[in-house]
């Protein structure tokens, strides 16, 4: 069992993919192509990048016009945030009850980051962002930063996210890897577990369900 959750954000903690995938397909609905919010979804679970490039090439339409509503999105979650997982509050919660650190690794400007997790009432212990000079996942440099930072071993931590460079990352650094997804969008990568909820990762943490027995 794991001790301390070194978390992703938008997709894992809070809930940002369906008003994002809303987003990029309207852009493309406005300059007149049909897409489904489904296929966007797929897409947006590799990565916000590879989906707008895409997205882009599919329906020659400029970057920029996704970037604009994607920023545009992000200013209104600044006062509207999407909603947290399900779970997530109870979960960080019961980690830290626990004795364990909630951690957050995110590509996320940091205060975006830092708005969304104020504005949900998300306790978390630590936040790195890659803004902060650490490049980007799939490289494990903000994991094994956190991990240095708060003298952790790799062992007992676990890697929650949604995307495959999250696990690529995590792995990199040594950390085990569980990959948040859907049947509806499901994740190709290399990570130890898959869930479908938090809930799900409780046993892995060595937590009761809500209102159960703490499970090992």
């Amino acid at each position: 069992m794991y001790r301390h959750v070194i978390w992703d954000l938008g997709g894992t903690l809070v809930d940002t993919y369906p008003a994002l995938d809303r987003t990029l397909a309207a852009v493309v609905r406005n300059a007149g192509g049909q897409v489904s919010e489904a296929e966007v979804a797929r897409l947006t679970r590799r990565s916000t990048g590879e989906a707008i490039a895409a997205l882009s090439s599919r329906f020659g339409i400029d970057e920029a016009a996704f970037r604009a509503a994607e920023a545009e999105l992000k200013r209104r979650w600044e006062e509207y945030p999407p909603p947290a997982m399900p779970g997530a509050r109870e979960l960080l919660r019961d980690v830290a009850t626990a004795g364990g650190l909630n951690l957050v690794v995110t590509h996320r400007e940091r205060s975006s980051a830092e708005s969304l997790i104020a504005g949900l009432g998300l306790r978390v212990d630590d936040l790195i962002s890659a803004v902060d000079g650490h490049p980007r996942k799939p490289d494990p440099a903000m994991f094994t930063e956190m991990l240095a930072r708060h003298r952790l071993s790799a062992d007992d931590c676990l890697a929650v996210g949604d995307r495959p460079i999250d696990a690529v990352a995590a792995r990199a650094a040594g950390v085990t890897a569980a990959t948040l997804e859907s049947a509806a969008a499901p994740v190709d990568d290399d990570a130890r577990y898959s869930v479908e909820g938090l809930v799900d990762l409780r046993p892995l943490l060595g937590l009761a369900a809500p209102g159960g027995v703490a499970v090992g």
